[in-house]
């Protein structure tokens, strides 16, 4: 079996689980690569910016539950179902490599920042989905560092995906702008420009940048990249979906190993 992927995801509003677009038309190419170069996963490893906990927990049920964890949204997005079984091997490798750093956890389930871009990476939803919270109580260069213990999963058929955005602003969004503000498109360019050149000590430092305030207000979105980047250490990008909207999110995504 070759050695699956690692994936940042830039998810965006959760409306994108209804689009029909060249974004989500990327995420189908994506999946659809994956597939017919590596054969379908065992199971994905899903860290998402929405499970920001206390300490690092993952989830260990049959068939998680879906989570709506959005409001004020149309009806056809809490109507839109993508449920997926859990694994308990990808449970018990996580365990097994994290030790005493994991804890299992099925108060959560399977929330929209995983659902909204895997129901057009994979669609008919019948690849097993264990989430990994985002431990709100590391840095970034933990985070890295706990992404480096996981990455032995991809040479056994598990695939790693983060779900998040590299610029994450929900207080200064700008609703009619249907691109970035100059600030998300100096920062996202700067952490492109890292990434490419695999600088992860440069992303790690994110601070230095002078957008970073603006474009990282809380790191929630920011650090599941982190763990990806810890999963490939090394490895060369395929940037997918540069863009960035609503004057302050960016949807640009990072694809390892392929």
């Amino acid at each position: 079996m070759k050695k699956m992927p690692a994936i940042f995801v830039g998810h965006g509003s959760p409306m994108i689980a209804l689009d029909h677009n060249e974004l989500t038309e990327t995420y189908r190419r994506l999946g659809k690569r994956i597939l017919e170069e590596f054969g379908k996963p065992k199971a994905i490893l899903m860290v998402s910016a929405h499970w920001y906990t206390r300490g690092t927990l993952v989830q260990s049920a049959a068939k998680p539950r879906q989570v709506y964890d959005m409001y004020g949204f149309p009806k056809e997005l809490y109507e839109l179902k993508y449920e997926p079984a859990g694994c308990a091997d990808l449970t018990r490798a996580v365990t097994d490599l994290l030790g005493a750093d994991v804890e299992v956890d099925d108060s959560w389930g399977i929330d929209h920042g995983a659902w909204s871009i895997l129901v057009h990476i994979f669609p008919k939803a019948d690849i097993p989905v264990v989430q990994l919270s985002v431990n709100g109580l590391i840095d970034a260069r933990q985070s890295y560092e706990l992404g480096q213990k996981l990455a032995s999963l991809r040479e056994k058929g598990y695939l790693i995906m983060g779900s998040g955005n590299v610029v994450h602003n929900l207080r200064l969004v700008e609703w009619e702008n249907k691109y970035g503000n100059p600030a998300a498109d100096r920062f996202d360019k700067a952490i492109k420009s890292a990434i490419e050149a695999r600088d992860d000590e440069a992303v790690i430092d994110f601070h230095r940048y002078p957008d970073a305030d603006y474009a990282v207000p809380t790191p929630d979105h920011f650090l599941p990249l982190f763990y990806i980047l810890g999963a490939s250490q090394g490895e060369s990008p395929y940037t997918f979906n540069n863009v960035r909207n609503l004057g302050s999110m960016a949807l640009t995504g990072y694809a390892f190993g392929l």
